[in-house]
């Protein structure tokens, strides 16, 4: 099993006939959140005319909402929910504030407007992939330093934390499709020299710019 999400807030901004759209995708994971950051944008944007959102909640992507929030029906709420289906995320907020121009943009405009606007804060936002693997430490003499660096670079498997002492430890976040690779690689590398320890198991963020199935 494996879904997208985002780890960090991003932004992005378009601008049609001098009506800005500011876009914010924010990483959420309960109906609470989302009124939280709602409201703070509310707050930070208070002068603005519009705010616009939508959210997907769960791993299966089955809580969602969207708001047009006074804009004509179905040309804000909707076209920012269907950017985030389209890049088949969950737990994510799409806000996009509008700043009125002067000029009505009617519901085409309005769309390709907000379309836009949730598409550049998601892009900056950069999703990953959350996929379940482990987190797995390295124990070894500094003798097997480069040949373990070699081994996690030609698999695109980063470190995510070493210390140095009387022994080297190394602990890496590793895909479940890839956990007996793993084992299997320290165990050959060093000749079972190298103690390899689970230390928990879960879901992670793997870049990914393959569609899930």
């Amino acid at each position: 099993m494996a879904y997208f999400t985002i780890q960090k807030t991003g932004c992005g901004e378009y601008e049609e006939k001098k009506s800005r759209f500011l876009g914010e995708a924010i990483p959420v994971q309960s109906e609470d959140e989302v009124q939280e950051a709602l409201a703070r944008i509310r707050k930070h944007y208070y002068d603005a005319r519009h705010h616009c959102s939508a959210y997907v909640l769960g791993e299966k992507r089955d809580r969602k909402k969207a708001s047009d929030d006074g804009e004509p029906q179905g040309s804000a709420g909707l076209p920012i929910l269907n950017v985030i289906e389209g890049a088949q995320c969950t737990g994510i907020l799409i806000v996009v504030t509008r700043y009125f121009g002067g000029t009505l943009l009617g519901t085409g405009g309005l769309v390709r407007a907000y379309t836009n606007a949730a598409k550049a804060a998601l892009t900056d936002a950069g999703p990953v992939c959350m996929r379940e693997g482990e987190i797995l430490e390295l124990v070894m003499d500094y003798a097997f330093l480069d040949p373990v660096r070699y081994f996690l670079d030609r698999e695109g498997l980063q470190s995510e934390g070493i210390d140095y002492a009387d022994r080297v430890t190394q602990r890496i976040v590793v895909p479940e499709e890839k956990v007996l690779l793993v084992r299997n690689g320290m165990q050959e590398l060093s000749s079972g020299k190298i103690a390899v320890k689970s230390l928990q198991k879960g879901f992670y963020g793997f870049d990914s710019a393959e569609a899930l199935d």
